[in-house]
């Protein structure tokens, strides 16, 4: 009985493990340097144009985060090659007081405004229609706020 207890123990564990590795991801010193060496990588010749990343608070915790537009980056001739109808790709990363950024999430949009609503500041992202439940017409907007290290959407229009 006991191997049997021991070996549905193992199978558990190696089970679980994975997924807690996954879980947390190791911290990064600069996103921007993350950023640039990545692409510098996939790329012979990359511009980064200026507001490639934009730094600033994003979840009201009075640390600056970091915004990477990749929409202002041409990788061998082509401006924001990841961007297409839904808009271009964004990384949104928090810095943390120990030091050091992680990111919160990655998103396909056509741009963003940093607005202050009921005292907080939000994200007010340009998303394209079908986000909200519409085939065509004007973009999208999905108001979201930065709880803890999870984006909370406020409302959609």
């Amino acid at each position: 009985m006991k191997p049997l207890v021991l070996a549905v123990l193992n199978i558990v564990l190696l089970l679980a493990m994975p997924a807690a590795a996954l879980g947390q991801q190791s911290l990064i010193s600069d996103p921007e340097i993350y950023e640039k060496k990545h692409f510098q990588e996939q790329c012979k010749a990359v511009e980064f144009a200026d507001g490639f990343v934009t730094r600033q608070d994003i979840n009201n915790d009075g640390l600056i985060d970091a915004v990477v537009n990749e929409g202002l980056l041409t990788c061998d001739g082509q401006k924001g090659p990841r961007c297409n109808d839904d808009g271009c790709t964004y990384n949104f990363y928090l810095q943390v007081a120990e030091g050091g950024y992680f990111m919160i999430a990655t998103a396909q949009i056509y741009g963003y405004d940093f607005v202050q609503r009921f005292g907080n500041m939000v994200l007010a992202m340009k998303m394209h229609p079908r986000f909200c439940d519409r085939t065509e017409g004007d973009p999208c907007i999905v108001t979201a706020r930065v709880r803890g290290t999870k984006f909370v959407t406020i409302s959609k229009k």
